[in-house]
């Protein structure tokens, strides 16, 4: 699936499931909140920190898709062609950053 056809299947289950879109400021504390549950399962399972009995059931993956899911409903409420603007993005990076990742001694 592409992030257009991912922007419409999210508008779709809003106006199936979620009666409306909670505001922009509103999907911005969810957003933090879901980057903080996928920030602690990697500090604990792939960083120094020891993982809590609590935390070994939780799924990163599901996390990282609730964060998509947010920052999807941001793009919808806001219009923005996510499809589009990740496409310039990624343009942009390989042309500002291909050599300097190439070129980076700590990278080797």
């Amino acid at each position: 699936m592409d992030i257009k056809n991912a922007q419409l299947e999210v508008d779709t289950w809003i106006k199936e499931h979620g009666v409306r879109y909670f505001n922009e400021l509103t999907n911005m504390a969810q957003l933090t909140e879901e980057v903080g549950e996928v920030a602690r399962i990697i500090a604990r399972r792939y960083g120094e920190q020891s993982e809590k009995e609590s935390d070994k059931g939780k799924d990163l993956g599901e996390e990282l898709a609730d964060v998509m899911f947010v920052v999807l409903c941001l793009a919808n409420q806001t219009g923005i062609d996510l499809q589009e603007a990740f496409d310039k993005k990624l343009d942009l990076k390989a042309k500002r950053d291909h050599d300097r990742h190439h070129g980076n001694k700590k990278l080797k």
